[in-house]
């Protein structure tokens, strides 16, 4: 008999840039980190769709995230999770607790996203580099502490 894969929801706000490279780093490190695939959602309080920047800088990881979808938390109210996670500070306020989580975890990233919209695709990458290269250390080292 096996064991159940390891489940995570990670949630932000928008469901648009964080959540969606830390669901996608998770997704993809943990047979690497844990020997197994694990079952990783993503969702946020207002979604707002997959950021291209954050699938574009996800790629150049070998991470494809481009089949995301942006989800509300109550599609998963009712379901059971080893680790709840927020990635945002709003997230942490806003979302609903989830019963069925095992724990919940906040770990709070800069916003890689232009809220102003006065910025150049080239002006924003190197922030979503960065953003993307903090969770996935981050994802990497939280995955070794559930070994």
């Amino acid at each position: 008999m096996t064991n159940a894969p390891k489940r995570y929801l990670v949630l932000c706000t928008g469901n648009r840039c964080r959540s969606q490279m830390a669901h996608g780093w998770l997704q993809h490190l943990g047979p690497e980190v844990l020997g197994e695939s694990v079952d990783v959602f993503s969702a946020g309080t207002q979604p707002k769709g997959v950021h291209p920047l954050s699938i574009k800088v996800m790629a150049e990881r070998g991470v494809d995230i481009a089949g995301h979808s942006s989800d509300h938390v109550d599609r998963y109210a009712n379901q059971s999770f080893d680790a709840v996670v927020t990635v945002c500070d709003s997230a942490q306020e806003a979302c609903p607790v989830f019963p069925g989580a095992e724990r919940t975890i906040h770990h709070a990233f800069d916003d890689p996203d232009d809220k102003t919209g006065t910025k150049t695709e080239e002006e924003l990458l190197p922030t979503f580099r960065r953003v993307r290269d903090e969770i996935g250390a981050w994802c990497r080292a939280f995955l070794e502490a559930e070994r």
